[in-house]
């Protein structure tokens, strides 16, 4: 019966019931379970590995620059952050609060490392997530415009659920650049949750933009409304290091 079950299950394209049918049958016999529990079981094992699929196809297309947990953060040391914030991010509450993140702090104090571990997060619970470093972001929007592509890849992240944008500020930006980030942040305000990652505090942002009104709009968009963390402690980079230093 087993080979027919697993046939059946292949063909009607249910690959979590599939590749666990054996295992679930023999617990349902062992703990002699009512057949609906067992439906129920196996159910749930479907819609469990549909999921698995799904994040990881999500995680694969948001293009993080390196893997990153939050569960890795370490926290052994005043960071800026504590336990209850990663908990509350970990729940994505400013996301569901309809907010954007802004997470601010000097080289090497984990921004990055921070805003990929939110996102990671974010494509666990199938939401659509793309990191970009802006800098490169706008070097992808000169070259999708060069092929025609250019409302292609912009429509992209204006329907993304999350876009992280990392690197924020790391030099003064230019009309057409800054007209960009505008149409981006008008097109996705109410659509989902935008997260900046940036070595200046957003009081300092106006100046990077030589139109104080188009900078004060896309200000405006990205502060309203937000939740902040300005990360401390100096370079954890540096302080890993030493510490490796210390031991050898």
């Amino acid at each position: 019966m087993l080979p027919q079950v697993k046939q059946l299950t292949h063909q009607l394209r249910l690959f979590g019931i599939h590749n666990s049918i054996e295992r679930l049958a023999e617990e349902a016999m062992t703990n002699s379970l009512h057949p609906l529990e067992f439906i129920r079981i196996l159910l749930e094992e479907e819609v469990g590995a549909r999921k698995l699929v799904a994040a990881k196809r999500i995680d694969n297309q948001a293009r993080f620059q390196f893997r990153a947990e939050l569960e890795d953060w370490d926290g052994t040391f005043d960071r800026g952050i504590n336990k209850q914030k990663i908990k509350d991010l970990a729940v994505l509450n400013f996301y569901h609060n309809h907010e954007n993140l802004i997470i601010c702090g000097k080289t090497g104090e984990g921004k990055t490392h921070l805003a990929i571990s939110i996102g990671k997060r974010m494509c666990r619970e199938e939401i659509t997530t793309q990191f970009h470093s802006v800098n490169l972001m706008f070097e992808e929007v000169k070259a999708a415009r060069a092929a025609g592509k250019y409302l292609k890849f912009v429509t992209s992240l204006k329907k993304s659920k999350v876009i992280i944008l990392d690197d924020f500020g790391l030099r003064n930006y230019t009309h057409e650049e800054a007209v960009i980030l505008m149409d981006i942040l008008d097109g996705r305000y109410g659509v989902g949750s935008t997260i900046i990652t940036s070595q200046i505090d957003n009081l300092g942002w106006l100046k990077l933009f030589e139109d104080p009104a188009i900078g004060e709009a896309i200000i405006d968009r990205l502060i309203h409304p937000s939740q902040k963390i300005l990360l401390k402690g100096g370079s954890y980079r540096e302080r890993i290091q030493n510490e490796r230093r210390a031991k050898t």
